[in-house]
């Protein structure tokens, strides 16, 4: 049985701000809480910090319902957002694992100029994506920026204070239909292994 279905991904196309919450409480939070206590136990386990699972509640919306949602992972109990943080999370085309900086986060500059300085970026594996905004779903492959592309993504992080990072993979809707929750957790395992290198590199933690 395949752990994403039609059903998770048919949410968002629930009209109307409450109707498409409701849906979201009832078919995807419960993934989001279960997906929360395996990875947080995960990545405390693998960076030796404890992490801590951050459910989206889309709290500050009244009126656009929300296009995609997640469970977050980060080392700070309250909140996520000004730290470097790892996701979960479904858009309507796709399921999404990925590493985020956005534009709330502390000390980019700083972890924009250790990417620079680094080739981790270049050895991911071709199927990684990349993109500068969170709120939308497209990305690009490295392959797809090119030398110039990441360097001019990474500069704007540095530079912009709306600049934002984000790396991983994506699972297509119809490709996660065929993924059983073993099969679904070896890929998510193989990219946060994949991802927590540049994690590290960003927060000059180079001894890991």
């Amino acid at each position: 049985m395949s752990y994403w279905n039609e059903k998770h991904f048919k949410v968002f196309e629930t009209p109307g701000l409450e109707a498409r919450m409701a849906a979201l409480a009832e078919k995807v939070r419960p993934k989001f809480e279960e997906l929360g206590e395996q990875y947080s136990a995960y990545f405390s386990g693998k960076t030796g910090e404890e992490f801590h699972p951050h459910v989206a509640k889309h709290m500050r919306r009244t009126v656009n319902p929300p296009n995609d949602s997640w469970v977050a992972f980060a080392p700070n109990k309250r909140g996520y957002k000004a730290v470097p943080h790892f996701q979960i999370g479904l858009w309507e085309s796709h399921v999404f694992i990925i590493l985020a900086v956005i534009y709330e986060a502390n000390g980019k500059a700083a972890m924009a100029e250790r990417l620079l300085d680094s080739e981790l970026i270049h050895n991911l594996p071709g199927d990684m994506v990349l993109s500068g905004d969170h709120m939308k779903p497209e990305a690009s492959s490295v392959d797809e920026l090119g030398e110039e592309g990441l360097k001019k993504l990474l500069k704007r992080l540095r530079d912009v204070k709306k600049g934002e990072f984000v790396i991983g993979r994506h699972l297509e809707r119809e490709e996660a239909d065929h993924l059983s929750k073993e099969q679904f957790d070896q890929l998510a395992e193989k990219t946060f292994d994949e991802l927590l290198p540049i994690y590290n590199t960003m927060l000059g933690n180079n001894n890991q």
